[in-house]
C-alpha cells in the first residue's frame, strides 16, 4: 500500500493524545483496517474519520486526500457521533433505485400488449412504462433509463415492421413498362 508522503506521515504518526471524537476501540480498528487491501473508496472514508479525530479540518482533509468537501462532511460527523463503526455499511455511490422486480416487470410489460393493461393505445412507449411502473412500485424513473434498460435487455418498444418487407415485397412484382401504357 502506497500512500502519498503528507498521507503516510499522517497515519504512521498517528498521535492518540489528540483523539478528538473516536474511542481508543474505534481508532484501533480503523487504524487496522486502514492496513488491508480495501477498495480506494473505504480507504478514503477511513482516513477522512481519523484525519477528522486528529482535528484537521474539512478543507485540510480535502487537500491531503483530493476529496470533495461533502464527502469529508459526511464521513467526519460520522467520526463525530461516534458511528465509526458503520464505515462498511453505506454502499458506495449513489443507491440503486431499480431493483430485480422491477426489471422483470419491465420484461412482462414490454411483451404484452397495453391494452391487457386497461390502456387504450396499443403500443407501450417509454414515458407510459415509466408511468405504469411509477403508480406500482413507486419509483420514478425517467423514460430515457426506461428505454437504457430495455436496450441492457435486448428488448425495445419499437414494434417490428413486418409489414414494411411485404410492401416491398408486393412493389418488387409490380412492375409498369412501357408497354403497359
Amino acid at each position: 500500500m502506497t500512500y502519498p508522503s503528507s498521507q503516510k506521515q499522517a497515519f504512521e504518526s498517528y498521535d492518540f493524545s489528540k483523539s478528538k471524537f473516536l474511542t481508543p476501540f474505534q481508532r484501533k480498528v480503523l487504524l487496522k483496517n486502514l492496513h488491508l487491501n480495501l477498495l480506494p473508496e473505504y480507504r478514503r472514508r477511513l482516513q477522512i474519520m481519523l484525519l477528522a479525530d486528529q482535528g484537521k479540518s474539512q478543507t485540510q482533509i480535502c487537500q491531503m486526500l483530493g476529496c470533495s468537501q461533502e464527502m469529508a462532511r459526511y464521513w467526519s460527523a460520522v467520526a463525530q457521533a461516534g458511528l465509526a463503526h458503520t464505515w462498511q455499511e453505506r454502499g458506495i455511490g449513489r443507491p440503486k433505485t431499480v431493483n430485480d422486480q422491477y426489471i422483470e416487470r419491465l420484461k412482462e410489460l414490454v411483451s404484452h400488449s397495453p391494452g391487457e393493461y386497461g390502456y387504450a393505445f396499443g403500443c407501450w412507449t417509454a414515458r407510459w412504462l415509466s408511468k405504469h411502473l411509477a403508480t406500482e412500485f413507486g419509483i420514478e424513473i425517467s423514460d430515457r433509463h426506461i428505454n437504457r434498460l430495455l436496450k441492457q435487455m435486448g428488448l425495445s418498444t419499437k414494434q417490428k415492421r413486418s409489414f414494411a418487407k411485404e410492401a416491398t415485397n408486393h412493389t418488387k412484382n409490380t412492375r409498369i413498362t412501357i408497354c403497359d401504357l
